[in-house]
């Protein structure tokens, strides 16, 4: 047993943060209480089936609603959660150490600069994964009840990191941007706050990109019968197509047709809107329609391409702050 005991400065930043460590397991504890509970209280009502089979939430369901709010809000925490893990390696963590030159004593103790950084960083790093991976399987047991309701789709912003493997990643890139921004700086808040902005960057700009890292699947149809995305698709563009297959913009006839609109004045009925409308599509040569979607088959795909993109920057970033620690103290 004494082999599996922390030693040296692992046992300092446990001792030293012990009650962050707490607060860590309290917060899955009480996730997975919350959570578990509303499943039981919604497992009370039985759904409603209508005359084709199809299933559906009883009226008087109120813990099927309450387990989807509080999912939702669960999810927009996890998104966050890395800015957490950033701003507490590089405040609390690091340039707390630097500010009230407490590294020092540790650097006293027979402790090289980069052993007293790599403790805190590995000790950082297991925490934060290991809340990670409890939060993500808490938020799976309510996932599978609300799964394709209403903001809970599989490429919603919130539901996609929980579920997949791209949320780790933002967790380890965390810790390494936290830890270089805490050495450049040195002062605790200065540094969480610059950290927090940098690591909340990352996921807004990869979010914004992610569906242009494959390309889309396209269908075409007659102009008038509404296309469907297949395979629980997430649709990205719908357009028209005129004969020589160029794709047009409709909303270009709709203007048109509000303009004939507004023209017609108070007498103006449905037919007027319709009539000029046909008229912009015979005009422009429509002949049909398209739509382009991302099948549910590119969740892992692009998680995984997401997932290579991000651990990339926490490498470069990992590297980035042994070298100032090195350069700092050769």
């Amino acid at each position: 047993m004494s082999t599996l005991a922390l030693k040296g400065p692992y046992w300092v930043t446990v001792r030293q943060y012990r009650r962050t460590l707490w607060l860590a397991g309290a917060v899955v504890v009480v996730a997975l209480a919350v959570i578990g509970g509303l499943r039981i209280w919604d497992a009370q009502y039985p759904d409603q089936y209508a005359g084709d089979g199809r299933a559906s939430v009883a009226d008087d369901n109120r813990g099927f609603d309450m387990l989807r709010f509080v999912l939702g809000e669960m999810s927009t925490g996890m998104v966050l959660l890395p800015l957490l893990v950033a701003a507490f390696v590089a405040g609390p963590l690091i340039a707390r150490e630097f500010e009230s030159g407490t590294y020092k004593l540790s650097l006293t103790q027979s402790v090289s600069p980069a052993a007293w950084l790599r403790a805190k960083l590995l000790t950082a790093t297991t925490v934060a994964l290991l809340t990670t991976l409890a939060l993500m399987g808490v938020f799976r047991i309510g996932w599978g009840r609300v799964t394709g309701t209403w903001n809970f789709n599989w490429a919603d912003r919130g539901p996609y990191e929980a579920t997949g493997i791209v949320l780790l990643a933002y967790v380890l890139a965390a810790v390494a941007v936290g830890a270089l921004i805490g050495q450049l700086i040195r002062r605790t808040l200065v540094a969480m706050a610059v950290t927090g902005l940098a690591v909340g960057v990352i996921p807004l700009v990869l979010g914004a990109l992610r569906w242009s890292l494959l390309p889309v699947k396209t269908v075409t149809g007659p102009v008038g019968p509404t296309l469907w995305a297949a395979d629980n698709g997430l649709v990205m563009e719908t357009g028209l197509l005129t004969g020589s297959g160029a794709r047009f913009d409709d909303a270009v006839c709709s203007v048109q047709a509000m303009t004939a609109m507004d023209a017609a004045g108070d007498t103006a009925g449905p037919d007027v809107w319709t009539t000029a409308y046909d008229l912009c599509l015979t005009q422009n040569h429509i002949t049909g329609q398209y739509l382009d979607y991302h099948p549910e088959s590119h969740y892992w795909p692009t998680q995984l391409i997401e997932t290579g993109i991000v651990l990339t920057l926490a490498a470069l970033a990992l590297y980035a702050a042994f070298r100032v620690l090195r350069a700092r103290h050769a």
